[in-house]
């Protein structure tokens, strides 16, 4: 049975291959990944946001994010929170999101 470290991990590598459709950027190093949380029974709960209200993968990327956490070996169920508090803004991104987007 794998620890919940071990499959924080594993979830975080799943983050990273999930893009904002608008960015070519992983929405992990977007920093719209607020809270990933192993429950017991290995449930996982992630809190996040997207870069505004208005997006139009508002829709899309949370469903995501839910299809493919459950993907991973070991995962029992999966509940994706979507907050706007705080509300994102660019500081919230990874180093090599800055990079990438030529920010730095």
């Amino acid at each position: 049975m794998m620890d919940t470290e071990e499959l924080k991990e594993k979830v975080i590598e799943c983050l990273k291959g999930i893009f904002d459709p608008e960015i070519p950027v992983s929405i992990y190093e977007l920093g719209l990944i607020y809270e990933i949380n192993i429950l017991p029974i290995n449930n996982v709960q992630i809190v996040m946001t997207l870069t505004a209200p208005s997006c139009p993968a508002a829709q899309s990327i949370p469903v995501e994010v839910d299809q493919k956490i459950k993907q991973i070996e070991g995962v029992n169920d999966v509940h994706v929170a979507i907050t706007w508090n705080p509300p994102w803004n660019k500081s919230m991104m990874s180093e090599t999101a800055q990079l990438e987007l030529g920010m730095m």
